[in-house]
């Protein structure tokens, strides 16, 4: 018997629920289409199915020559032919066996590879927006869980129903050869077996479900819980006992549907034993009659014994063959349908490179509203519509690069108005503008507007006269640098962390970009220097430490344009310090735009541009915009009031 085991899988699973389910359209050509590359390994595969459901049958025959003819003649060398045939045979399906597999996973790993590489390219380049609706879990589970699900039902479907039918239609054509009477009993018991292996694969399939499901809850309560920003908040408000009883529950229930899942299975494999075994004694029953009434040869008897468990099984996995090919159907749609989600954000055909940049912003009339995750897919991924009362100043998101932007929550007014209205404004080359205004006014969002995280709704906007939208994106966030609220760096040194700007950068670079970010002494002093491990999200480093080393990486990119999201106002005074000395070199000869956070950024400003609403109210230098006496002279009263800047964020 090839795999009782793959039939226990097949038997009546059905995880994705897709009983009675209707698949997208074209999931099956575009299934078909990944395997295309793989036509030279998927013909190898099924010749090698073939010949080795061939090879099987070799040695029941030719035991049953041995005792009809080698045994009554006393012929000693058609014994020892027969013998050496059957061996060999042995070892030919041994060795075919092997050849299958290799074929299996080498389609199978192949098919693995190209769908995550295409998944994973397709993600990583949707727009902000995209991360800001999907929950990444579930986002991560479509291209992990997903994948290997497809790969694992693709194959896994292919090599069942292939080579069960090869074993039944070759076993049946056999035993029919043979002796046709004895066939149709051994297949007559099958309806006494299948019934009752039904109900059992409903139960299986059900717990297979609740199992997938308490697995889940599981994951994403230790994804949560088991990272340092979730471990400190359980310290902090000491609720280990409460976490450990949860995890608890949860993981009790999992041990608990293991456990009937495995009795349920051990009672499906029992079945078939015994169905088996019931099939080979009424076999040999009747056929010992044959035998006794001359009708039948004992070989020959012998020879349908030996090939009458080899239809049971193939006749149980392909009753199922509906729900396997459902399955694993199920799982390229989910995979496609990450795949097809349209990226709003893309470059144009006609796109050009941006060379070398001075730097000249422009504004032209800029209007913009947050997107919405009405899109079902994005729900289906763990997003929500916008919910009014988040503003649009929101701290980076966790997780998000030091360079890009910080991540614009949903403004206040996202479901009444845009964020942006109309605004208009012209940054010179080496200007460094101040962006300043209340909470929620649209300062984020317009930094952001400039880097192309997101596209404008009307108006436009321009660097060196060209439209962002008409050149690449690659090119116009190679000429940006960013320095973000919450700068992220990757678990990996500090080495490997300052090159994700410049690959190629050189030792001296790296240390030259450190020097002017003043972070250099503190590299030195670390026990493996360069080679130091920042932790996850950095938290080895303290925070004018990760900052300051965000500020060194941007050094080392060398950009053009600078947008700078200062957050000294949560670091002590050295720090503080340390790291506008360092902004102060990141700004030379740069034109920056700065959401500022501290006076000497907005008196020194080439030009402070005021929002309001998502509005520009005024516009101007520092002691214009004081002497007309408007919102921005009245948050300017309340920065000077205040040792918190609270008022100017």
């Amino acid at each position: 018997m090839r795999s009782m085991a793959s039939a226990h899988g097949a038997m009546g699973h059905d995880p994705a629920g897709v009983e009675g389910r209707h698949i997208a359209p074209g999931t099956v050509r575009r299934a078909a289409a990944l395997a295309r590359p793989y036509r030279a390994m998927l013909s190898g595969f099924l010749t090698a199915q073939l010949l080795g459901a061939l090879a099987f049958l070799v040695p029941p025959i030719l035991f049953g020559r041995i005792i009809d003819e080698a045994i009554p003649a006393g012929d000693r060398s058609q014994l020892n032919v027969l013998a050496a045939i059957i061996v060999a045979a042995a070892f030919c399906e041994a060795g075919l066996s092997f050849i299958e597999r290799w074929w299996s996973a080498r389609i199978g790993e192949g098919l693995i590879f190209d769908l995550r590489v295409s998944l994973y390219d397709h993600v990583q380049r949707m727009p902000v927006a995209f991360f800001t609706h999907v929950q990444t879990g579930s986002l991560i589970s479509r291209m992990n869980n997903d994948v290997i699900g497809a790969q694992r039902a693709f194959t896994g479907t292919l090599s069942s129903v292939v080579s069960n039918t090869i074993v039944l239609a070759t076993t049946l054509v056999a035993m029919l050869a043979l002796e046709w009477r004895l066939t149709l009993l051994a297949l007559a018991l099958l309806p006494v077996f299948i019934a009752p292996t039904k109900r059992v694969g409903r139960r299986l399939q059900a717990l297979t479900r609740q199992g997938m499901e308490h697995n889940a809850t599981m994951n994403t309560v230790m994804t949560e819980r088991l990272n340092v920003a979730g471990a400190l908040l359980v310290k902090l408000f000491g609720q280990h006992d409460v976490e450990r009883a949860g995890f608890s529950r949860t993981a009790r229930t999992v041990r608990d549907i293991g456990v009937r899942s495995a009795l349920y299975g051990r009672a499906f494999f029992i079945g078939l034993s015994l169905v088996g075994a019931v099939g080979a004694a009424m076999l040999y029953w009747v056929g010992a009659h044959l035998v006794i009434s001359g009708a039948l040869t004992v070989g020959t008897l012998v020879a349908m014994g030996l090939m009458v468990v080899r239809i049971y099984t193939p006749l149980t996995s392909l009753t199922n063959a509906r729900v396997d090919v459902m399955t694993a159907l199920v799982s390229f749609e989910r995979v496609f349908a990450v795949l097809d989600l349209p990226n709003p954000i893309a470059d144009r055909s006609d796109a050009i490179e941006l060379g070398a940049v001075d730097g000249r912003i422009e504004l032209q009339d800029v209007t913009f509203s947050y997107p919405t995750a009405d899109d079902e897919m994005l729900l289906e991924l763990g997003g929500a519509p916008a919910t009014p009362g988040q503003h649009s100043d929101a701290p980076a998101t966790p997780g998000q690069h030091s360079d890009a932007p910080a991540t614009p929550g949903q403004h206040s007014d996202a479901a009444t108005g845009p964020v942006l209205d109309g605004v208009s404004a012209v940054i010179e080359p080496g200007q460094t503008v101040a962006l300043v205004g209340p909470s929620g006014a649209g300062k984020t969002t317009l930094a952001a507007l400039v880097a192309r995280l997101y596209d404008v709704d009307s108006g436009s906007v321009s660097v060196d006269g060209h439209d962002v939208r008409d050149v690449t994106q690659g090119s116009l966030r190679g000429c940006i640098g960013v320095v973000s609220q919450d700068p992220h760096l990757f678990h990996d040194t500090i080495a490997a962390n300052l090159r994700y700007a410049r690959p190629g950068a050189t030792d001296e670079e790296l240390a030259e970009a450190c020097r002017a970010a003043h972070i250099d002494e503190l590299i030195e002093s670390m026990p493996d220097g360069w080679d130091t491990v920042v932790g996850e999200r950095g938290y080895r480093l303290s925070g004018g430490e990760k900052q300051r080393l965000a500020i060194a990486r941007v050094l080392l990119k060398r950009p053009a344009i600078m947008v700078l999201d200062e957050a000294t106002s949560h670091l002590d005074s050295e720090n503080e310090a340390l790291v506008q000395s360092a902004l102060a070199t990141a700004l030379a000869g740069r034109t920056a735009v700065v959401i500022a956070h501290r006076l000497s950024t907005i008196t020194d400003a080439d030009q402070i541009l005021v929002l309001d609403r998502g509005r520009l109210v005024e516009q101007g230098r520092h002691h214009d915009l004081l002497a007309a006496h408007g919102l921005y002279a009245d948050l300017y009263r309340t920065l000077v009031g205040t040792d918190e800047p609270a008022g100017v964020v």
